[in-house]
């Protein structure tokens, strides 16, 4: 068997390139916070592993000091908070959602949120029924636009 010069050279680089792209489908942590007794909390951790997120959960009776420290605005609280990569996650926020706050990155985002805990949301679909509702975008200086809608 031959190999030739050519393929000799670019080798190297092709590997190079399949390690890079193995690296980018890595798990993305999210640290989630919660309350022990929570069960639709535990569905979205679920949900978020279903789609290929590694996460971390830490139990505390009270999550205020999390999500405030996060820069999660009172009223779009829920009952756990998430964190990846820099941005909040607040209630029940889609795992398609996550992934494109990470392709995209919008600077002046501090996180997302599903206020409310919409039926149908990831967490809150086991009963079947389905209401519409909106995955929003906060920034850090308190301003909100719909970032997805379901």
């Amino acid at each position: 068997m031959r190999i030739s010069r050519r393929t000799m050279l670019l080798a190297p680089v092709a590997l190079g390139l399949t390690a890079a792209c193995g690296r980018a489908q890595a798990a993305q942590p999210i640290e989630v916070t919660k309350t022990p007794t929570c069960g639709c909390c535990g569905l979205w951790v679920d949900h978020l592993r279903a789609a290929g997120f590694e996460v971390r959960v830490t139990d505390v009776a009270d999550l205020t000091p999390v999500a405030r420290r996060l820069g999660v605005p009172d009223d779009l609280r829920s009952c756990h908070t998430g964190a990846v990569a820099g941005y909040a996650l607040e209630g029940h926020v889609p795992a398609a959602d996550i992934r494109r706050l990470l392709a995209e990155r919008p600077a002046e985002a501090a996180g997302l949120a599903v206020p409310g805990m919409p039926m149908g949301s990831p967490g809150m679909d086991q009963s079947g029924h389905r209401e519409p509702y909106a995955t929003l975008l906060f920034t850090r200086d308190g301003r909100r636009r719909v970032f997805a809608t379901h």
